[in-house]
């Protein structure tokens, strides 16, 4: 995970740094650049798309594992995943993998910006084809999540 230090100055042109005060990772300013902070998010943190996020649940299992379970809505239908992991990341990559929306991530970056909250950048692959995602939330987990359901649209969608 990067951490504020490896962000370097950001340009006026930022739209995260605009609204946060904490630039981009380096390697997304250029595409950014003079984005409004609207298209801004409909390009990296769609709202819509093939993949929905419900519930989820944790139970510890022991020796570094959990068994996660979560509430999945693909397409017309709503799915329960469940998967033994050893971290929130994984579980929800092979949730995705098994119902069809593989993507691999490249690159992670995880900020705190204002009121607490963490803001999760996930540069994702699949079939060749990457794109940036923006998750936010009130944890790191959550704002993990968030950027992954985001890459599974982008993907997928």
């Amino acid at each position: 995970m990067n951490t504020l230090q490896a962000f370097h100055s950001s340009t006026p042109a930022d739209p995260f740094a605009s609204r946060y005060g904490t630039p981009l990772p380096r390697e997304m300013r250029a595409d950014c650049a003079g984005m409004s902070w609207r298209t801004f998010l409909a390009t990296y943190s769609p709202t819509n798309g093939p993949v929905r996020f419900g519930r989820w649940s944790v139970t510890p299992l022991g020796a570094g594992n959990s068994e996660y379970k979560a509430t999945l809505g693909l397409g017309d239908t709503i799915r329960q995943a469940t998967t033994v992991a050893g971290g929130p990341v994984s579980a929800l990559t092979t949730m995705l993998y098994e119902a069809g929306f593989q993507l691999e991530i490249l690159s992670f970056h995880q900020i705190r910006v204002a009121g607490g909250r963490t803001a999760t950048f996930l540069l994702c692959e699949h079939a060749g084809r990457t794109h940036w995602a923006l998750g936010m939330g009130d944890t790191a987990t959550e704002s993990s999540i968030e950027a992954m359901i985001a890459g599974a649209n982008l993907l997928h969608g």
